[in-house]
């Protein structure tokens, strides 16, 4: 395996609720929804801890066998939810929860799993362009919230207050029909993923991306999937995130780039097939 990965917490004094880690075979990228302070959430841990423990149970269950990758996800949800169920609320809607990007590569294909938001790019040998795998449900739903929240300075109280009823209103959506699924406490989110595979032979790299790296191409527009692949390959997943806070700096209050929060913890892993 050829593997380069960096990840960066959003700023001092937080933790990173990004993950990402590596089998020889198999590559983990989680990115845990973290929620404004004073919200509820039914679980004494924070999401750094679940992305922790989720990571850590994928890696242990993608190297111990070969199982579809929807039921690798759904019994490693099923093990960290064993670790706190006792203590913690797992259907309360706020508790912690993670997007999901599973990719392992056999002999013969590359298999891949995406859950919610983060991107899996893959640079295909067959095709000039490179293939984007995204999970657009929390897009969905997200659009049609956040007018408002858009409307208002990043980081202003104003804005602050709008973050915590969007996120309100988002989270009356997570985890059913018609909504957008994360990994949670629920292992019925697992079939709900997009999977898919292709021969290995087919792929030059790939390419695993938190929403807080993808934003360089999905939210500020300043470079292409193409040249995406083209910084990781000639210069490294720090210079990505480099390129990220570069431009997130230019913006700090989101008036060019309306977002919810004007840094996140941002995770970018590379891997040559």
């Amino acid at each position: 395996m050829n593997l380069t990965f960096t990840t960066e917490v959003a700023g001092p004094d937080r933790e990173n609720e990004d993950f990402v880690g590596a089998t020889p075979d198999a590559v983990v990228v989680l990115d845990g929804a973290g929620h404004p302070s004073r919200l509820p959430t039914g679980c004494v841990h924070t999401v750094a801890w679940y992305t922790r423990m989720l990571g850590s149970s994928l890696l242990a269950t993608l190297a111990a066998d070969d199982r579809p990758l929807p039921d690798v996800l759904a019994d490693s949800i099923k093990t960290v939810a064993s670790l706190h169920s006792s203590t913690c609320d797992l259907a309360h809607p706020g508790s912690p929860s993670a997007t999901v990007l599973l990719l392992r590569r056999t002999p013969d294909s590359l298999a891949w799993l995406a859950l919610a938001d983060s991107v899996l790019v893959l640079d295909m040998n067959t095709t000039p362009e490179p293939v984007v795998i995204s999970d657009d449900r929390l897009a969905g739903v997200s659009d049609g919230l956040r007018t408002r929240l858009d409307s208002l300075p990043t980081g202003s109280s104003d804005h602050e207050q709008e973050r915590y009823a969007f996120v309100e209103a988002l989270l009356r959506h997570r985890n059913r029909d018609g909504g957008y699924w994360v990994a949670s406490g629920d292992p019925l989110a697992a079939e709900h993923a997009l999977t898919g595979s292709v021969p290995t032979d087919a792929v030059r790299a790939a390419a695993l991306l938190s929403d807080g790296a993808s934003r360089l191409v999905d939210l500020f527009g300043l470079a292409s999937w193409r040249r995406l692949l083209d910084i990781l390959e000639n210069d490294g997943p720090s210079a990505l995130i480099t390129q990220v806070r570069t431009a997130e700096r230019t913006d700090p209050h989101g008036a060019r780039w309306p977002r919810s929060k004007a840094h996140d913890d941002a995770t970018a892993a590379y891997w040559r097939l």
